[in-house]
């Protein structure tokens, strides 16, 4: 790695260093690495889970210092600068690289703990036991199988993708027990600045509206706070604005009620709060740059 390193999709496939297994649009599965050097600077552009598999690693993400050891899991959101990276000699890895699109495709309503666990609680290393490392060594197994010999089939894509999602599925229920057990909520809650605090309530508004297209003004009144504040505190504790993070998710549950239901697009308009098919329509072309049922039928 050189000094500073922007780290994308395209990077990761041409770095002759770095084993890719799998890769798509929406997600890069890398199987190990050739060589590691230290380096100052990285900017993660994509969510990635890290798998220490050997060795460990210790660098400052956002400037909060992490260190990994084998058999542990960090989990890193999207737009994330890594520094002052030290590994050891023998520190290998295993690592799913997801856009965000995919991932919110994986969790959907479950989103919340992921967000929670990031951008809140902002922990970011998952320690797994025997019995969870003996599950994830078979589950890849079976995700190499699939990777190597189901390429012919029509569904490839889908089939790993739903492997996948099983696996951060997985991650998720292990955040969730890990942001539960011993009170760790109540505890953490209390230290929360204010402004944290409304970010959190933020997103559990957002997490709770069935319609969530609304403006940042009816957001910001729901919560007694400015729209100017509160899109503040959004940038300051994510990275994103409010307004984009109320757009990522009235896409999701565009992409979701077009894809995983047969509800018809007046039943979608009705549920997600647009006025008529036709502005829905003209929403998704300028956001997916196709047609409600184009998207549906994709």
């Amino acid at each position: 790695m050189k000094q500073h390193e922007e780290v994308t999709f395209q990077t990761l496939t041409d770095n002759e260093d770095v084993q890719i297994g799998y890769s798509d649009n929406d997600i890069v599965v890398v199987d190990s690495i050739q060589q590691f050097t230290e380096t100052r600077t990285a900017h993660v552009s994509m969510n990635a889970v890290v798998i220490c598999t050997s060795g460990r690693v210790q660098a400052q993400m956002n400037g909060i210092q992490m260190e990994l050891h084998k058999n542990q899991v960090a989990v890193i959101p999207q737009n994330v600068t890594v520094t002052d990276v030290m590994i050891s000699p023998d520190f290998n890895l295993k690592a799913m690289f997801l856009t965000n699109r995919i991932l919110q495709s994986f969790l959907h309503e479950k989103m919340n703990i992921w967000n929670d666990m990031m951008y809140i609680h902002r922990q970011h290393v998952v320690t797994m036991d025997e019995d969870e490392i003996l599950f994830y060594t078979h589950f890849y197994d079976m995700l190499t199988l699939a990777i190597e010999r189901g390429k012919e089939n029509p569904y490839h894509t889908e089939i790993i993708q739903a492997l996948l999602r099983s696996a951060i599925l997985g991650l998720c229920g292990a955040m969730k027990w890990m942001l539960s057990a011993d009170n760790q909520l109540s505890i953490v809650n209390s230290q929360l600045s204010t402004g944290e605090s409304h970010f959190q309530r933020f997103l559990d508004l957002l997490h709770s509206n069935d319609v969530k297209r609304q403006t940042v003004e009816a957001y910001a009144n729901e919560l007694c706070i400015s729209p100017k504040y509160l899109t503040v505190v959004c940038k300051k504790n994510s990275g994103k604005t409010a307004n984009e993070w109320i757009t990522e998710h009235v896409l999701e549950d565009i992409r979701y009620y077009l894809k995983q239901t047969d509800f018809s697009i007046k039943q979608i308009c009705d549920r997600l709060g647009f006025p008529n098919p036709s502005f829905f329509g003209k929403y998704v072309k300028d956001h997916f740059g196709m047609t409600p049922m184009q998207l549906r039928e994709q």
